[in-house]
């Protein structure tokens, strides 16, 4: 579980973003950054237990992403992120955009999974596996738990006008004008400082899991 240091840790870097700051509570830092990886370590043993060709033999150090942000190129130049972000959980994904997310951080803690904005081949090779095999996305969106987790995939941001190739009496046209293919449930802070906030965390990444085969095999 997250410890209520670590959102504490994080709620005092959102208030003082700074490098001062932050070499004066190093050990803070790495206290937090510490149980971040035993989260890590958790999810992905439970995430075994669910499908053992998840997360094979991911070391949970190698998930945890960088606390400190690239500003080189940014009008933001605060030095660091305000959460911990946990990504390369899949062990058999072919693209690296095809994943899922998992974010701690004070009022918005959430998992996730999918591929947000696909690169323009990607994206027309979706929309084709979509024309080609809605019926088998749409078992996997339309699923009540899933609706239930994750909302409805098809409030997500949408083309203005038909994709090329597509027309408006096409019956998948909702699905082919998205232009991302992600699931996002957010926790409370109560939710992930609990016991069995690992576990919970892998059931939603479970869900999501038939999503990512999808996207997969649209773009190999």
């Amino acid at each position: 579980m997250i410890k209520s240091a670590t959102i504490e840790f994080l709620k005092d870097l959102a208030a003082n973003n700074n490098r001062e700051w932050f070499a004066d509570n190093k050990p803070a830092f790495e206290a937090a950054k510490e149980n971040v990886i035993e989260f890590t370590g958790a999810i992905l043993a439970e995430l075994k237990a669910i499908n053992p060709l998840l997360a094979k033999d991911t070391d949970p150090k190698k998930c945890v992403m960088r606390i400190y942000r690239d500003i080189r190129f940014r009008l933001d130049k605060t030095p660091y992120k305000n959460n911990f972000g946990i990504s390369k959980l899949l062990g058999d994904t072919n693209n690296d955009s095809i994943e899922f997310y998992v974010q701690i951080q004070p009022g918005r803690c959430l998992a996730g999974g999918g591929y947000w904005m696909p690169e323009a081949a990607h994206l027309k090779a979706i929309r084709q596996e979509i024309d080609y095999n809605a019926d088998e996305l749409k078992a996997i969106i339309d699923k009540p738990e899933f609706k239930k987790l994750f909302g409805e995939f098809r409030d997500q941001e949408q083309l203005k006008s038909l994709p090329r190739d597509y027309a408006a009496d096409n019956e998948n046209i909702s699905l082919l004008k998205l232009k991302s293919f992600a699931a996002l449930h957010q926790f409370t802070d109560a939710e992930i400082l609990q016991k069995d906030s690992p576990k919970k965390v892998a059931e939603v990444l479970a869900n999501i899991y038939p999503l990512t085969v999808f996207l997969n095999n649209a773009i190999v």
